[in-house]
């Protein structure tokens, strides 16, 4: 499994712990319960493949680590995002901005290109163009200014 589908994966998983209020805890025992992944493959071509070992320690790890600094991801979103507060911005917009800033904030093993253009794909993909090119500018916005040699 590419870590693109284990990052979509992880939003998934994110979208439904924030809609359900469950625990990063709890809908990963849900997520990995025996038999449940499986059944997803019938839903969804994303689940498919079978999770290997990397896989499932990437969607742990970024889904832990989203839930973990939440606020603090939240108050990024707020300053970068102008004129919008994160409750306005739809769910899957929300949960996708967490997720690439978390990345680029926490993750060393990632590129913050990479976050970035995942994030505008995943907001393709689970939302629209124009929730796109949102993410894309305040995503943009956020390595300007907080990182500006990697922004250049």
């Amino acid at each position: 499994m590419t870590r693109k589908t284990a990052r979509q994966i992880a939003v998934q998983l994110l979208f439904s712990m924030e809609a359900n209020a469950l625990s990063a805890d709890e809908a990963l025992s849900l997520f990995f319960s025996p038999g449940h992944y499986e059944s997803l493959g019938a839903e969804d071509a994303g689940f498919e493949e079978e999770a290997d070992e990397n896989a499932v320690s990437y969607i742990r790890r970024l889904t832990e680590a989203v839930s973990e600094h939440r606020e603090e991801l939240d108050n990024a979103i707020s300053r970068y995002a102008r004129g919008w507060k994160t409750e306005r911005l739809s769910a899957a917009t929300r949960t996708i901005l967490r997720t690439a800033l978390c990345e680029i904030l926490f993750f060393d093993d990632v590129p913050d290109s990479a976050a970035i253009n995942e994030a505008v794909e995943l907001g393709k993909t689970f939302d629209s163009p124009e929730a796109a090119a949102f993410i894309n500018g305040v995503l943009g916005s956020f390595l300007r200014a907080e990182k500006p040699a990697q922004a250049e």
